[in-house]
C-alpha cells in the first residue's frame, strides 16, 4: 500500500498589517546585509561611514533587528533538517573498516612521492651547482680575457710609438711647451734628413699616431671596465707612460702640419685626438700655433707692454677676417669634411674667438665699456658682424647651434653690457626731452619761415628729434628693440602729459602740481596756435612716416609683434590727437573773456534810458562794434593765417562765436529782467502817488517806456551783432543762443 504524502500543514493566518506594513526582514536602503559577507569587511570603517549620515541609535537598532532575524534563522534552519542529522549516526555502516583498506595504498602512494622529490631536489641542486660553476668560470675567463686584451694593448701601444719615425726622449716627460707656443720643434738628424721627403714622413707619422690613437681609445674601454683589478694598477705606470709619448708625439706632428699646411697629416692627427677625446689639445694647440701670432700682429699686447690705440674694433675685425682666410681656413675646412668625425672639434670658438676675446681683454678693455655709448654700439655691432663672419664657416645650422652654445661665446657676449648701454641712452634722449619741456615758456624756433610741414616750437622738435633718435642706426640695438619701443611710447606720454598738465593749470588759472606747467599761464593765443600745429603735425608724422620706419625695422619679427607695434605707435598719435580739442578750449576761453570785457558795457544802456526823456534808439550801441574784435583780429593774424587749417579754424571760430553768444545772451538776459523789475517797482510808486493824490489811476502811460527804449537798444545791438557774425563767416542759425531777428523785440519785451 502506497503511503499518502500528507499534505502541508496550512499557512498561519496573516493580519491586516502582515499585508499592507513592510515585511519583517526589510531594511532602510542605507543597510547592507551582503557587506558582512566580503573578505575585507572591516566594523570600524564601516560603522564610521555610517556615522556620517546615520545616527549611532538608528544604526545599533538596526544591527540589533538584523542580528535577531539571523538569530531566528538558524533556528528555523536547524529544525528543519533536525530529523536528518538525528539519523546520520545510524545510516554510516562499517566506516572503520572502509578507512583501514584506503590507508594502506595511500601511504604507499606517499612513500613513493616523497622519494621521487627527493630524488628531483638533489638533481636540481647538482644542476644549479654546475650553473654557478659554469658562471664563474665565464666571468673568470671574461676577466682574463679583459687583462689579456688590456696587456696586448699595451703592449701593442709601445710596439707602434716605438715604431714612430722619430720620437724625442724628452717627450717621455710630457714636455710639448715648445710645440704649444709654436717655436720650431728639433728632431734631430731624422727630421733634418726628412726635409727632402717632409710630407711623406708626416703623413705616415700622422696615420701611425691615428692607429694608436685608436688602440688608446680601446685600452681605456678596457680599463673602464677592470680599473678595481691589481693587475691594471701595476700596468698603470706603463699606460700613462705609452699615454704621455701619445700626446707629445701628437702634439709634435699636429704643430707641424699646421706649421707646413699638410691636409693629410692635420686630418690625421685630428681623428687621431678625437678618438681619444682630447680635442681640447688640439684646439689649444691651434690656438697658440697659429691664431695667437695672427692676433699678436693685430692687436698687439702681452707683457712688453704694447698697447693698442685706441679702442675700435672695426678695423680690427676686417684685418683678422683677412688672415682668417688666409691662415685659418685650411683647417676649418678640414675640421668640416662630411662623415669625417671631426664635428666634436670647434676651433671657431675654442681657438679664433678665445684668442680675440683675450687679445681685446688685454690690449683693448675699454672697448667693452658703455660709459661712450656711441664707440661702445659701434664695436659691438662690428663684433656681431665678426660673430656672423665666424658662423658662415659652420657647415650646417646644427654647427651654427654649437658654436653659439660654447662657453667662450658665451663668455664674449656678456662682455657687452646691453642694459647700462640702454640706460645710458635713456639718460641722454629722456634727458634732453625733459630739459626742453622744463622751460616756463614755449620757445619758438628761430628765422620761422610759414611752412605747414615744419615743426615750429623747440619742445615739439625735441620730441621728435627724440622719438627719431630711439631708431637711429647709431642708437638701436635690435635686441633691446621692445625696450627702444617702450621708450618712444613714454616720450608721446611725457609730451602729452606736459601738454594736459599745462592746459588744466591755466583753467585753474594757478600753477599746477607738476613743474613745467608755467608756459600755459603766460601762453597768448597766438602762441597757442604753434601748439596746435605741432601737435597735429606730430601725430601726422607718429601715425606715417615714424611707423613706417619702425616697421621696417622691424620687419624680421612675426605679424603678431608687426600688429601690437602698430597698435601702440597708432595709440600713442591717437593720445597727440586728443589733446587738440582741449587747447582750442583754451584759445577760445581766452578769446571770449577779452570779448566779455566789451560786453560788460551793455549795462549802460540802463544808465542811458533809465529815468531820461530820450527818444527811441535808432542804431546799434558802439560797444557792439568791439565784441568780435578780439576774435576777427586773432583769425586775420599772420599766425592763424599760416598755421590753422580750415577745419580747425572753423571749430576755433564757431566755438568762440558761440560762447560769446552765450555770454552775450546771459548779459542780455539779466539786463532786461532787472529793467522789467524795475520799471515795475516805479509803476507801483507811481500809482500809490496818484491814488493818494485822488488822481485816476485808470489812465495809461501812453508814452514809450524806458524798458522798451532799453529793449529796442538791445534788439537793433544784436542786429548789429549778427551781421558781424555773418562777416565772419558764422551763419546765425548754426548758434544755438541767437533767434531771428524779427522775434528779437519780442522775445525781450516778454511779448513772446
Amino acid at each position: 500500500m502506497v503511503e499518502s504524502i500528507p499534505s502541508p500543514p496550512p499557512a498561519p493566518p496573516r493580519s491586516a498589517a502582515d499585508l499592507f506594513s513592510d515585511p519583517l526582514d526589510s531594511h532602510p536602503l542605507w543597510f547592507r546585509p551582503s557587506a558582512f559577507l566580503s573578505r575585507d569587511f572591516d566594523s570600524e570603517s564601516y560603522i564610521a561611514e555610517l556615522r556620517t549620515f546615520v545616527p549611532f541609535d538608528t544604526l545599533r537598532s538596526e544591527l540589533q533587528s538584523h542580528l535577531s532575524s539571523l538569530n531566528h534563522e538558524l533556528v528555523d534552519l536547524i529544525n528543519r533538517d533536525y530529523n536528518d542529522f538525528v539519523n546520520l549516526s545510524t545510516k554510516l555502516v562499517d566506516v572503520d573498516a572502509a578507512i583501514v583498506r584506503m590507508r594502506a595504498p595511500l601511504l604507499e602512494l606517499r612513500d613513493k612521492i616523497e622519494g621521487f622529490r627527493g630524488s628531483v631536489e638533489g638533481s636540481l641542486v647538482a644542476l644549479r651547482n654546475g650553473l654557478k660553476q659554469r658562471s664563474e668560470a665565464a666571468s673568470a675567463r671574461e676577466v682574463l680575457e679583459l687583462l689579456l686584451d688590456t696587456f696586448h694593448v699595451v703592449s701593442k701601444v709601445e710596439k707602434l710609438i716605438k715604431e714612430l719615425p722619430s720620437v724625442p726622449a724628452d717627450w717621455s716627460n710630457g714636455d710639448v711647451n715648445s710645440a704649444e707656443n709654436g717655436s720650431p720643434i728639433s728632431n734631430g738628424p731624422s727630421l733634418n734628413n726628412a726635409a727632402e721627403n717632409g710630407t711623406n714622413l708626416r703623413e705616415t707619422q700622422s696615420m701611425l699616431l691615428e692607429r694608436i690613437a685608436s688602440e688608446m681609445n680601446r685600452l681605456k674601454f678596457y680599463i673602464a671596465h677592470a680599473q678595481d683589478l691589481p693587475f691594471v694598477g701595476n700596468m698603470e705606470k706603463r699606460i700613462q707612460n705609452a699615454s704621455r709619448l701619445l700626446d707629445a708625439s701628437l702634439a709634435h706632428c699636429f704643430v707641424d702640419g699646421l706649421e707646413h699646411q699638410d691636409a693629410n697629416a692635420i686630418y690625421n692627427c685630428l681623428r687621431a685626438y678625437a678618438a681619444i677625446d682630447n680635442t681640447t689639445s688640439a684646439e689649444e694647440i691651434f690656438r697658440t700655433t697659429v691664431v695667437a701670432p695672427m692676433i699678436q700682429k693685430i692687436i698687439p699686447y702681452g707683457q712688453s707692454g704694447m698697447v693698442a690705440p685706441g679702442d675700435a674694433l672695426e678695423s680690427d675685425y676686417q684685418s683678422i677676417k683677412q688672415s682668417i682666410r688666409e691662415d685659418c681656413k685650411f683647417l676649418l675646412n678640414i675640421a668640416s669634411t662630411e662623415n669625417s668625425g671631426l664635428h666634436v672639434f670647434d676651433f671657431l670658438a675654442n681657438s679664433i674667438l678665445k684668442e680675440v676675446l683675450v687679445a681685446i681683454q688685454k690690449a683693448k678693455p675699454g672697448a667693452f665699456s658703455p660709459g661712450r655709448p656711441t664707440e661702445f654700439l659701434k664695436n659691438y655691432k662690428s663684433s656681431l658682424e665678426f660673430l656672423a663672419h665666424l658662423e658662415g664657416y659652420c657647415p650646417s645650422r646644427s654647427a651654427v647651434a654649437k658654436f653659439r652654445g660654447e662657453a667662450v661665446y658665451l663668455e664674449f657676449m656678456k662682455q657687452w653690457n646691453i642694459g647700462v648701454y640702454f640706460s645710458l641712452r635713456f639718460q641722454e634722449i629722456a634727458g634732453a626731452l625733459d630739459s626742453a619741456l622744463m622751460t616756463t615758456s614755449l620757445v619758438p624756433l628761430q628765422n620761422l619761415s610759414p611752412d605747414e610741414g615744419s615743426l615750429t616750437l623747440k619742445q615739439s622738435v625735441t620730441l621728435l628729434d627724440s622719438l627719431k633718435a630711439c631708431w637711429r642706426d647709431d642708437v638701436l640695438i635690435l635686441s633691446c628693440s621692445d625696450k627702444f619701443l617702450r621708450l618712444s611710447l613714454q616720450l608721446i606720454s611725457r609730451y602729452s602729459n606736459w601738454l594736459s598738465s599745462g592746459l588744466a593749470s591755466r583753467k585753474m588759472g594757478a600753477m599746477g602740481p607738476h613743474p613745467g606747467c608755467e608756459w600755459a599761464i603766460t601762453a597768448l593765443p597766438d602762441d597757442l596756435i604753434y601748439v596746435i600745429h605741432d601737435v597735429r603735425l606730430l601725430a601726422r608724422e607718429v601715425c606715417g612716416d615714424y611707423l613706417g620706419l619702425v616697421l621696417r625695422l622691424l620687419s624680421s619679427c612675426s605679424a603678431e609683434v608687426h600688429d601690437s607695434v602698430k597698435d601702440s605707435i597708432l595709440q600713442g598719435g591717437k593720445s597727440l590727437n586728443d589733446i587738440v580739442p582741449s587747447i582750442i578750449n583754451a584759445i577760445v576761453e581766452a578769446l571770449v573773456e577779452k570779448s566779455v570785457e566789451d560786453l560788460r558795457q551793455l549795462k549802460g544802456i540802463t544808465a542811458t534810458y533809465r529815468m531820461t526823456n530820450k527818444p527811441l534808439p535808432v542804431r546799434h550801441s558802439p560797444y557792439v562794434a568791439g565784441v568780435l574784435r578780439p576774435l576777427k583780429t586773432f583769425l586775420d593774424g599772420e599766425r592763424a593765417n599760416a598755421y590753422l587749417t580750415t577745419d580747425v579754424r572753423n571749430e576755433l571760430l564757431l566755438s568762440a562765436a558761440t560762447e560769446v553768444t552765450g555770454r552775450y545772451n546771459e548779459l542780455a538776459s539779466d539786463l532786461v529782467n532787472v529793467a522789467r523789475k524795475t520799471e515795475s517797482s516805479l509803476q507801483r510808486i507811481r500809482q500809490g502817488a496818484q491814488r493818494r493824490a485822488g488822481a485816476s489811476s485808470d489812465v495809461s502811460e501812453q508814452n514809450v517806456s524806458d524798458t522798451d527804449k532799453i529793449c529796442m537798444q538791445l534788439f537793433l545791438d544784436i542786429q548789429e551783432y549778427g551781421r558781424n557774425l555773418s562777416v565772419l563767416g558764422v551763419e546765425a542759425a548754426d548758434i544755438p543762443h541767437i533767434v531771428p531777428y524779427g522775434n528779437v523785440l519780442l522775445l525781450l519785451t516778454g511779448k513772446m
